[in-house]
């Protein structure tokens, strides 16, 4: 018989990271309204964290805001003693902030190279570090790392992103391999192309690159952004206890065809 009580999230802390806005944000109102306290995390101004949460509670969610950058081995340790101190023992980690750089590879710089490579890639790692290492003493956890069709293909001017979501995908895996004998389970999710704020000035009909996406998803559309949620939900709860390192893409198709679909 099933059990639908296998992704219920109440009484679980899940600690988001970049959720101010977005895919993470959308991420973390599938997690809330599966019962879970919300810890949603930033690095830009508090102005923009208090309001994130604000619209979290309306949403009638439990919600808490921390300010630290995700790349500061200092700061993230005491950010989480104090998340842990003061909200609760995280049971879920997502690793969602990350930042691109749209550069050809022979005119970056190696500043913004290392940058983008310390933000999608070094950060997972710092975060998983602290956190994880509590949840192997509770013998629990789920750890959600964002990876990207670009952990799996590549793409003009973004070579940096792609190199560090392709680490991120063998990251999750070998986290997976570490971690799982502490009853900590490790997965991906790697979002396709998104209806977003960021990506509203080329979802316009006519648009070339917005008529490429169209195309070439099986879908015929952009993904919303509360697509993401039942992935969320499903690898944050019970339902994935026995699934590990693995990355589940919602990208409508787009990575299973190859040329454009309806087309010979």
């Amino acid at each position: 018989m099933f059990d639908s009580s296998l992704f219920d999230l109440t009484g679980k802390v899940a600690l988001v990271t970049g959720a101010t806005h977005g895919l993470g944000m959308a991420m973390a109102n599938g997690l809330g309204a599966a019962g879970a306290t919300l810890v949603i995390n930033g690095n830009s101004s508090q102005e923009k964290i208090d309001k994130a949460v604000a619209a979290y509670t309306d949403a009638g969610f439990t919600a808490h805001g921390y300010r630290f950058d995700v790349t500061n081995e200092d700061e993230v340790e005491a950010a989480i003693a104090k998340i842990e101190d003061e909200v609760g023992p995280i049971d879920i980690l997502v690793n969602n902030a990350g930042i691109i750089r749209r550069i050809p590879l022979l005119e970056m710089p190696l500043d913004e190279w290392e940058l983008v490579i310390r933000t999608d890639l070094t950060s997972v790692f710092v975060v998983s570090k602290a956190v994880v290492g509590r949840m192997v003493e509770r013998r629990r956890g789920k750890v959600i790392n964002i990876c990207s069709m670009m952990s799996e293909l590549g793409r003009d001017s973004v070579g940096a992103y792609a190199a560090a979501k392709g680490g991120l995908k063998m990251l999750t895996r070998n986290m997976a391999t570490e971690w799982a004998r502490h009853n900590v389970q490790v997965n991906g999710i790697g979002p396709g192309y998104f209806a977003t704020e960021q990506t509203a000035p080329i979802r316009v009909d006519g648009h070339p690159f917005n008529d490429f996406i169209v195309g070439r998803t099986p879908a015929g559309r952009w993904g919303d952004p509360d697509d993401l949620q039942g992935a969320a939900v499903f690898l944050a709860s019970e339902a994935s206890d026995f699934v590990n390192g693995q990355v589940i893409y919602v990208d409508g198709g787009i990575l299973a065809t190859i040329g454009k679909p309806g087309n010979e």
